[in-house]
């Protein structure tokens, strides 16, 4: 029987993956990630943020690299801060450290492969970096297109470029605002989702394009909450490429990832795998989503799902599954 169950959680999001040690060469060159003046939307003082990126899965690529040179946020105000991924002055090989000013050392860009960050893992892009406080209404994340191999997916074991349409101009905005609170943090994850952003033009792997046109979704570390269950193996037969569907809101009828309005998108998707303690047994996890109803559903058609048309994916499963901020939801397939 479906049932789902709440595991209480202790303590703000756990967040796996590789942690890169992140400070500034910029105003004061605080340990704590730099100093600015000013403030974002009129509040005196100053507060810190931290971000990380994750991403939802694609089955089509084994690796997906983009390399990222620094950040913009843009405060309430029209005051906005621009943040740069520099080589460390003392030692070249350190971790990078960030400036709010342009590198006074040569840029030392992140290159992230953000297939390596799926199903509850997440690389840190700043940490606890110090801002104005008050209300900021987007981020902008820089990055590298034009040198070869600084933005590159890795399809059956071969290179290609990744072209990100006006990337290295404009960089990728993130239309939600948040708060950076006086005195206090804001932790927040990107969720940069493949299976939406990957496209893949012309007949021939060897020869054709590939395209990121991403998709992303901001989430606050405090509230976050995440779903992760098994899958009955009988589910998953040979030639299935399993993964479940999470969609926004109760009772909706799954549809595949495609640029129809009129039908849903999920707000994530997870990859269903075999269990590391147990092979004969399958498992999934859904992270970094906000408290409420999400329809879930499962599907062994993901790797014929193309954003770009209209899929007739078939579904099963589907269930109704509550979450709560800042908890953990069991389903089981």
């Amino acid at each position: 029987m479906n049932t789902p169950s709440i595991l209480k959680r202790f303590g703000s999001v756990l967040t796996l993956g590789a942690i890169m040690s992140i400070t500034s060469c910029g105003g004061s060159g605080d340990s704590d990630g730099g100093n600015n003046s000013g403030n974002a939307s009129g509040n005196a003082g100053t507060g810190t943020l931290s971000l990380q990126i994750t991403d939802g899965p694609v089955e089509t690529a084994d690796h997906v690299y983009v390399q990222f040179s620094g950040l913009e946020l843009h405060a309430a105000d029209g005051q906005s801060t621009a943040l740069y991924y520099c080589e460390d002055p003392a030692d070249a090989a350190n971790p990078p450290i960030v400036s709010d000013t342009a590198c006074a050392t040569p840029p030392a860009p992140k290159q992230i492969d953000l297939l390596a960050q799926t199903g509850g893992v997440a690389e840190d892009l700043l940490v606890d970096f110090t801002l104005p406080s008050g209300r900021y209404n987007w981020i902008r994340l820089m990055v590298d297109t034009d040198a070869p191999l600084d933005s590159y997916i890795v399809v059956g074991g071969m290179n290609h470029e990744l072209t990100i349409p006006s990337g290295a101009q404009t960089g990728l905005k993130l239309n939600r605002g948040f708060d950076v609170p006086a005195g206090g943090s804001a932790d927040f994850t990107i969720d940069f989702d493949l299976r939406k952003s990957v496209h893949f033009t012309g007949n021939d792997p060897a020869t054709g394009r590939y395209m990121l046109r991403p998709t992303l979704r901001l989430a606050d570390n405090g509230m976050a909450s995440h779903i992760f269950g098994t899958v009955d193996p009988l589910l998953v037969p040979d030639g299935c490429t399993p993964a479940v569907y999470v969609y926004e809101g109760s009772g909706v009828t799954p549809d595949d990832i495609d640029a129809d309005i009129n039908t849903p998108d999920p707000v994530t998707t997870a990859t269903v795998k075999p269990d590391p303690m147990d092979n004969t047994k399958y498992v999934y996890k859904a992270s970094f989503l906000e408290a409420g109803d999400y329809t879930m559903a499962f599907t062994c058609d993901a790797l014929a799902d193309d954003p770009t048309i209209d899929d007739a994916l078939i579904f099963s499963g589907t269930t109704t599954v509550s979450v709560t901020a800042g908890a953990v939801t069991v389903y089981n397939f």
